[in-house]
């Protein structure tokens, strides 16, 4: 299991943004994984068993890294190049403002649609600032913890924890 994990985590960042038809292809891959898992037949649903291992879905699995990677560049846990690349948007005058304790970051304007929004810049500026604000004002190491439980209520939202 830690090969396929491993295997679909190592390009997340190359995942943003993939058009829903090969997101599907991924997805049966680690619903395969928990079928294996539980010995389930090929056609049995897939949920419980994805939500008894705690597996996140592919497009939440993706946020979870871009985030996680969101979190480490603004509190100088990430690689030095990468701290070029994100910023928290500064206003003028934002000092008086209530905005300013915000952790928002700045999303850049792109130019083309099919690449300039998966790029790691927009991306990870957009799926921080979609995050609740409790998430991004923590500044412990419980924020992994905590942003895979609000990932996966969202990726299953009916089911009752």
């Amino acid at each position: 299991m830690s090969l396929i994990h491993s295997r679909l985590d190592y390009g997340n960042f190359i995942l943003v943004g993939l058009p829903a038809y090969l997101q599907r292809h991924l997805q049966s891959v680690l619903n395969a994984a928990a079928r294996l898992v539980f010995w389930l037949h090929r056609y049995d649903p897939v949920t419980d068993a994805l939500t008894t291992l705690h597996w996140l879905r592919l497009p939440e699995r993706v946020d979870f890294k871009v985030a996680v990677m969101a979190f480490h560049v603004l509190h100088g846990l990430a690689p030095s190049y990468l701290d070029q690349l994100v910023r928290v948007a500064d206003l003028p005058g934002r000092h008086r403002l209530r905005s300013s304790a915000s952790q928002l970051l700045h999303v850049p304007v792109y130019h083309l649609i099919t690449v300039g929004r998966r790029s790691f810049l927009v991306a990870a500026s957009v799926i921080w600032n979609s995050l609740p604000p409790a998430l991004q004002s923590s500044t412990t190491l419980f924020f992994c913890q905590c942003l895979k439980t609000h990932l996966f209520h969202k990726s299953f939202p009916d089911l009752l924890l």
